[in-house]
């Protein structure tokens, strides 16, 4: 691999100070660029190997329940909107421990920029099978929530982009499992 890599986010990973908390830097503009992943549809189907919550939603309590994020699902008729960023090797092993329960998958041929074309390698996280798993089982419970923090997080991400970004954001399929204000623990 070369001394950088490129990232396609789609979620979290959209907003600067998402970026830039992971890898420990401010992500320089000539470093980000908007693009588009064809070939995969944007899905609320991410459960969390670490994360759990405690919230109360339609006068249920939930005690550790399963935090969800954002995942993507093959699909040769969708496509999702996002950035591409630009990342030395030392950042992407960093996003790596981040997304330890996501495959670093090689979009490449996938991915279309507003501008020119990227001409370099370019990669996303995809969910394994095991956190859609876990979200499906934990979902089907009434287990699963969404952090209304993380939320908001993107969708001022997205809302940041401009143009229609934000409306293409919201074009994702809607989650099946509330969005709550949750108290957040990790496991061990």
């Amino acid at each position: 691999m070369s001394d950088h890599a490129w990232i396609f986010g789609y979620g979290s990973l959209v907003s600067p100070a998402s970026m830039a908390t992971t890898i420990g830097r401010t992500v320089a503009p000539t470093d980000v660029a908007v693009a588009h992943l064809d070939g995969y549809g944007r899905r609320w189907n991410y459960g969390s190997l670490h994360l759990r919550g405690d919230w109360h939603h339609d006068g249920v309590e939930v005690t550790q329940g399963l935090v969800v994020s954002l995942g993507l699902v093959a699909s040769d008729a969708e496509s999702c909107n996002g950035v591409i960023v630009r990342v030395t090797a030392e950042e992407l092993a960093m996003l790596d421990w981040r997304e330890r329960d996501y495959e670093r998958t090689d979009v490449s041929d996938m991915i279309r920029l507003d501008g020119d074309p990227i001409g370099d390698r370019v990669m996303t996280y995809v969910p394994r099978a095991s956190a859609v798993e876990r979200y499906e089982q934990a979902r089907d419970h009434g287990r699963a929530g969404i952090r209304q923090s993380y939320w908001e997080l993107v969708q001022g991400a997205f809302g940041e982009l401009g143009d229609d970004h934000l409306e293409r954001y919201a074009a994702t399929q809607a989650p099946d499992i509330p969005v709550v204000d949750l108290v957040l623990s990790m496991l061990a």
